[in-house]
């Protein structure tokens, strides 16, 4: 479903991911992977290895969006679980700490990110909103020369709460109508929010209000009728949206 620029959308102001979205997170865990085994003296990265990492990572991470797990919960169990299904006999925290370590410094620049930003933040007032550690993607923007982009950068440790609770959102709409006048206050309806999962970002999104824009990273993924307001397959699409 790609739809084109449609005149009767008012937005006053649009959401975007980060990590998938804006920042290739995908590319950073294979390096990373391929890096760090060769800096342990583990067995040489294959690509399947991947594969079992982001079935793995994206349970873990969904434990967090339903708020059954932490953050720091995640960062103890992740590496021990994915070492053992690709049979390497390691110590998961301590890879771990190199992981975060190199995430810290990664920003892999996904494809036409920057020429959406660039024409959003000249339309829109323009937010990031992502789950993470604040530091960590504040930093990562700020090394991909993005944070001129954005009037508000919202991150999950800040919230208090991740996406796609409406609590994320409260917080938000809190911050960027402050100092609004009520009738000046801008509302769900009037915001968009883009971003590659189909949970934390367009079921969070759409509950709350807000339209959604899905940024299929794979083109063959399916995506259910009426579940999303647009899926563009590349970030330069958005420009002929809005």
């Amino acid at each position: 479903m790609k739809l084109g620029k449609t005149s009767n959308m008012k937005l006053k102001a649009i959401f975007v991911d980060i990590d998938n979205t804006l920042l290739d997170f995908d590319e950073y865990v294979r390096q990373t992977m391929k890096d760090g085994f060769i800096h342990f003296g583990l067995k040489a990265y294959e690509p399947w290895m991947y594969d079992i990492f982001k079935r793995e990572n994206d349970k873990l991470w969904r434990k967090i969006e339903l708020a059954e797990i932490t953050f720091e919960e995640l960062q103890k169990v992740r590496w021990n679980i994915i070492f053992e299904l690709i049979g390497i006999d390691f110590d998961g925290p301590t890879f771990e700490t190199y992981f975060r370590k190199a995430l810290f410094d990664s920003y892999i620049i996904v494809d036409g990110s920057v020429e959406m930003l660039a024409h959003l933040a000249s339309n829109y007032l323009v937010c990031a909103a992502s789950n993470g550690p604040s530091y960590q993607q504040n930093r990562r923007l700020g090394l991909a020369d993005m944070t001129k982009y954005f009037d508000h950068i919202f991150i999950s440790e800040d919230c208090g709460i991740s996406k796609p609770a409406a609590g994320f959102f409260d917080y938000c709409f809190e911050k960027i109508n402050e100092g609004r006048a009520e009738e000046d206050k801008i509302k769900p309806e009037e915001c968009l929010i883009i971003g590659d999962s189909m949970t934390s970002d367009m079921a969070g999104g759409r509950e709350y209000g807000m339209k959604t824009c899905f940024y299929r990273r794979n083109p063959a993924q399916k995506i259910e009728d009426g579940s999303v307001d647009w899926i563009v397959d590349e970030l330069t699409e958005i420009i002929n949206i809005v």
